[in-house]
């Protein structure tokens, strides 16, 4: 690979406590790495992909279709520990690395583009993940559902230079009221780094912040780590993932309605 590489690393785990062998689940006949991977693979900006695992059956699933391994330890304890792991295999400090959850079937490949791209034009931009501006009814439905499932959903603000402020899980900025000019940003939870800030990232402790909303990305702004947001649009797609088995009938549902983002 080239020393300028951008590269997309996708963790999967078998021992999921609330969906076991979810990478190895069938969606519309793919199994959900294998979409993902697709996903991945039609990326402009992406030098190369790699699918990151501790799971033997799934490094035979993945190099049955093609894609390239980095097996990595089962001690790891979130996706963004296994693609620091993946990483040192072939990384230097100014690597783009995006982390693509192999949960996340519904994200079109140009939104993983514009993460990359936001990094390669600006070196400046050591860390850097995508939002989605909500308006209208999208902002309405957004908070109706906050209602009912208050943990569900982050936003994020941000300054004039696109560099994060603050996460939350709470709507923010507070809406006194809504009137067609409201706005608030969706956080969506995918992140690119140069290798150099995942290190230092992965060194330090979970910050206050982090611990009380439960937001891994607190930790960067608690230590002084700007965040760009890369502002992104779905152009009509549902955006989504699979947490349970019961996710896989409705993210059918939206594929079936929408077509498949990969032919």
């Amino acid at each position: 690979m080239t020393k300028a590489q951008a590269v997309i690393i996708i963790p999967a785990r078998y021992d999921s406590s609330r969906f076991p062998g979810k990478p190895l689940a069938k969606i519309h006949g793919l199994s959900m790495i294998e979409r993902v991977w697709r996903i991945a693979s039609q990326c402009n900006h992406a030098d190369a992909v790699f699918i990151t695992t501790d799971s033997e059956e799934i490094k035979e699933h993945v190099t049955s279709f093609g894609a390239h391994v980095l097996m990595t330890s089962p001690h790891c304890p979130t996706g963004t520990d296994r693609v620091a792991e993946a990483a040192k295999m072939f990384a230097t400090d100014e690597t783009i690395l995006v982390g693509l959850q192999g949960d996340a079937v519904l994200t079109p490949p140009w939104i993983v583009d514009e993460l990359l791209l936001a990094m390669k034009e600006d070196k400046n931009v050591t860390l850097a993940t995508p939002a989605v501006k909500l308006t209208g009814q999208s902002l309405l439905d957004f908070l109706n559902h906050k209602k009912i499932s208050p943990s569900s959903g982050t936003t994020v603000v941000f300054d004039k230079n696109n560099n994060a402020l603050y996460f939350s899980k709470q709507p923010i900025p507070y809406q006194r009221s809504i009137t067609s000019s409201s706005v608030m940003h969706r956080h969506i939870g995918m992140y690119g780094y140069r290798y150099k800030t995942l290190k230092l990232l992965n060194t330090l402790p979970q910050s206050p912040l982090e611990e009380q909303e439960k937001l891994e990305q607190l930790r960067a702004l608690e230590n002084g780590i700007a965040i760009r947001i890369v502002c992104v649009d779905y152009k009509g797609r549902t955006h989504g993932s699979v947490d349970t088995p019961q996710d896989i009938e409705l993210v059918e549902k939206i594929i079936s309605n929408e077509g498949e983002l990969i032919s």
